[in-house]
């Protein structure tokens, strides 16, 4: 089957090398560097199962920048993985991208079925097949992480597919299809529903995230051990020793932007959880800057805006509200982070000798603590209890 994806991020890209292993994926991206690297076998992001799947050189996918040659081979899907950053001044995802590339899909691809990948709004599928006079765009959520995007399309929690037709049936077995896991369940249903499950879904996460940090926040405040009370909790099996690690807040391209547009859409819905979500990250930030601020320390060393093992990327890091809070009491904050090549990064000062950077720093700020710094643990302040994601 002829299938064109639009985009190649880490979505994009997983879902593209996924369904590229039994059909003709020609993928759209208007980055030239990552069409280079994806057609030499090289993958333009840190994912493990994506970097060796592209360099056995067995899949049927061909990345381009030329529209007129992405849409060339009449796909009978076009999966669109556009970004839909949150907007925090229109208080909405900003889906401009996504917009622009589905009225590319609709005129360059007239037969085909639009998939959106992307994260959107609860009822923007409905609103956008009435603004454009069409039935042909259907929305199919993601579950997917950052780092471990290819591995969670091979081995899928489930299959959503958010309209109950032949067309999305069609489109959910190509996807198990590309799987691993040969028993996964597929659910059909309308395309609202659809797009709350992945809402919720992020939202639910979050408040995970949120409520093993607060209990570690009353640990540390209390003085007592957070992972001995974790333990313990954990052990019950309706809550699972699972996703319970502490950290700095939760961060990354899905969580903080998707509990927004949660919140957004509870605007005229009684809600007191869903609010509490969003501020309780807050908090905890503020939390973290006053533990650090209060031993008054000279220089801040940042060890890695990439929040996450194994992961280059560090957009809505919840590091970056810390570093603002900490600079804004006059205390220098220095960063390591070798994907940085600059000297400067956003104002702050990269340090990447990380023999310089450890001499240098009074204190070393790391969510996660990795071998290169055990010996400077005494001053290094993390959360980290599992030593996991």
């Amino acid at each position: 089957m002829n299938i064109t994806v639009v985009g190649l991020g880490y979505v994009g890209l997983s879902n593209a090398v996924l369904l590229a292993q039994h059909n003709n994926v020609r993928a759209l991206e208007i980055v030239q560097a990552k069409v280079d690297l994806i057609n030499q076998g090289q993958s333009p992001i840190k994912d493990q199962e994506i970097e060796g799947f592209l360099a056995n050189g067995k899949l049927q996918l061909e990345a381009t920048i030329d529209k007129d040659y992405a849409y060339g081979h009449q796909p009978e899907f076009v999966v669109i993985a556009a970004p839909t950053d949150y907007d925090d001044e229109s208080d909405r995802f900003n889906t401009e991208a996504l917009e622009s590339a589905l009225e590319d899909a609709l005129s360059y691809a007239p037969e085909a079925t639009i998939i959106i990948k992307s994260t959107i709004p609860v009822g923007y599928t409905k609103r956008i097949n009435e603004k454009y006079q069409t039935d042909r765009i259907i929305f199919s959520p993601e579950f997917l992480r950052e780092g471990k995007a290819l591995y969670d399309n091979l081995h899928p929690s489930r299959i959503i597919v958010g309209e109950v037709s032949e067309r999305a049936q069609k489109f959910a077995e190509l996807m198990k299809e590309g799987a691993v896991d040969p028993s996964v369940d597929i659910l059909l249903m309308p395309s609202t529903e659809a797009e709350a499950v992945k809402l919720f879904s992020n939202t639910y996460l979050a408040l995970r995230v949120s409520y093993f940090n607060e209990l570690d926040t009353y640990a540390e405040t209390k003085g007592l051990d957070t992972k001995s009370i974790i333990d313990g909790v954990s052990l019950d099996p309706r809550i699972g020793d699972y996703y319970n690690n502490p950290s700095f807040g939760y961060g990354g391209y899905c969580l903080p932007k998707d509990t927004k547009q949660m919140l957004t859409n509870y605007k005229d819905v009684p809600n007191n959880l869903i609010r509490a979500i969003v501020e309780s990250n807050v908090t905890r930030k503020e939390f973290i800057s006053s533990q650090i601020l209060k031993h008054e320390p000279k220089v801040i060393g940042i060890h890695r805006l990439t929040m996450k093992t194994d992961s280059d990327n560090f957009r809505q890091a919840a590091i970056f509200d810390i570093m603002k809070q900490i600079r804004a009491e006059g205390v220098e904050v220095v960063i390591y982070e070798p994907t940085i090549k600059e000297e400067n990064f956003e104002g702050y000062r990269v340090v990447n000798d990380l023999a310089t950077f450890k001499s240098m720093t009074s204190s070393i700020l790391a969510n996660r603590i990795s071998e290169d710094i055990q010996d400077v643990s005494h001053k290094v302040y993390t959360r980290d209890v599992y030593n996991n994601n």
